[in-house]
């Protein structure tokens, strides 16, 4: 299955090895994906994003600006994506909860940008300084109405590298809000790494019109459901608004051409969906017990899995380096093969519940949560794991 978003061109093609942490990983390649703009406000644990891209961004002849609150923060990189500028922000828990309208904003106006939640625990101030995983939902249904975004979900330094340029090139490529979640322990975590050289990386840009200023209309439906996109400022002059509209981007209160629009804001997603949707298999093949399990509670489950394995328990883990689209038809596919599904995760359902709804019965589904603000050990998931056995 081919991906035109996916990072790399040539794997082999890699930098002298360095250690990085997940925070500094993010930062870097954002730069190596054409990211000139990032405005934000400092929250813990995202805050070395911002720290790094102050201190590189304008060597590379970008632009950082460290902005008022969250609010501000999306407005900046929504303005700037208009431009044609790759835009990001980096925030946690309570910031990401003040982005939530001007996501929406730029999920209903199309615009590209890319948004870092690096997950503590919640709610409100929480711990923030310790892991979770709570923000699943708030990622796939945080601003309101029905509105298209892409989550991803790495759980190395190495592929918060990767995942990072990724978002990007989905971002650019449909025209959509992408959310990468990552988790302290992954932002915070220092792994020896061998990233891929500059060169190595398929970058995606937006789709840019092919007709000349007069003829163009911004919001236009195209085979892929994704319209071209001028940048403001070379000659291409259009309305951008959240209100419903048309194709000429003006507001229209005609519900034929409101459902054909929200439609295809959803329909541009599910087209690409096999270019989106990532998954990781992990010993799988012969499973009995499948493990559903990502970012660092991924890692404790890789563990576990390799525990089970040496007790004569066929485990294997599904882990979905896209959260949303959820992975819903991967989840069903291993399903027949299967007796029970096992879902670790720092909060208490949320990514359960998507896994219940994509087996629709046919196995049961165990849900282990943990919202005290510890990374789970190995062990914690063997014992679920020896109790489906």
């Amino acid at each position: 299955m081919t991906r035109s978003s996916r990072p790399l061109t040539d794997p082999s093609k890699r930098r002298p090895p360095r250690m990085l942490s997940g925070n500094e990983a993010c930062a870097l390649a954002a730069i190596d994906a054409g990211m000139r703009f990032y405005a934000g406000y400092p929250i813990t644990p995202s805050s070395e994003i911002a720290e790094h891209l102050a201190n590189w961004l304008p060597r590379m002849g970008g632009v950082f600006i460290a902005m008022e609150d969250e609010i501000a923060s999306m407005g900046a990189i929504i303005g700037a994506s208009l431009t044609g500028t790759k835009a990001m922000t980096a925030t946690s828990g309570p910031g990401f909860s003040l982005m939530q309208e001007n996501i929406g904003y730029a999920s209903m106006a199309e615009v590209p940008v890319v948004v870092v939640n690096v997950m503590r625990g919640g709610p409100s101030t929480g711990l923030p300084t310790s892991p979770a995983q709570g923000d699943v939902m708030q990622a796939r249904w945080g601003t309101h109405g029905d509105h298209p975004v892409i989550a991803l979900t790495p759980y190395s330094v190495e592929e918060t590298y990767e995942a990072t340029v990724r978002a990007f090139n989905l971002s650019e490529q449909y025209r959509v809000p992408v959310i990468l979640l990552l988790d302290e322990v992954i932002a915070h975590v220092n792994e020896k790494v061998a990233l891929p050289e500059r060169e190595a990386l398929r970058i995606v840009e937006r789709p840019q019109p092919e007709v000349p200023p007069e003829q163009y209309l911004p919001f236009v439906d195209t085979p892929t459901g994704v319209p071209p996109m001028a940048p403001f400022g070379t000659g291409y002059r259009y309305h951008v608004t959240g209100l419903a509209h048309d194709e000429t981007g003006f507001q229209t209160n005609d519900p034929k051409v409101i459902d054909a629009q929200l439609r295809r804001l959803h329909r541009k997603l599910e087209l690409g969906r096999h270019d989106i949707v990532e998954v990781d298999e992990f010993l799988l093949e012969d499973a009995e017990i499948g493990v559903f399990a990502y970012g660092s509670s991924a890692r404790s489950a890789r563990r576990a899995i390799r525990l089970a394995r040496e007790k004569g328990i066929r485990a294997g883990m599904l882990r979905p380096k896209t959260m949303w689209p959820f992975p819903d038809e991967e989840v069903r596919a291993w399903t027949k093969r299967l007796k029970a599904w096992l879902v670790p995760e720092m909060n208490l359902g949320q990514a359960a519940h998507e896994v219940e709804w994509a087996v629709a019965g046919a196995v049961p589904v165990r849900r282990l949560g943990r919202v005290d603000g510890n990374l789970f050990h190995p062990n914690d998931i063997l014992a679920a794991i020896e109790e489906l056995a």
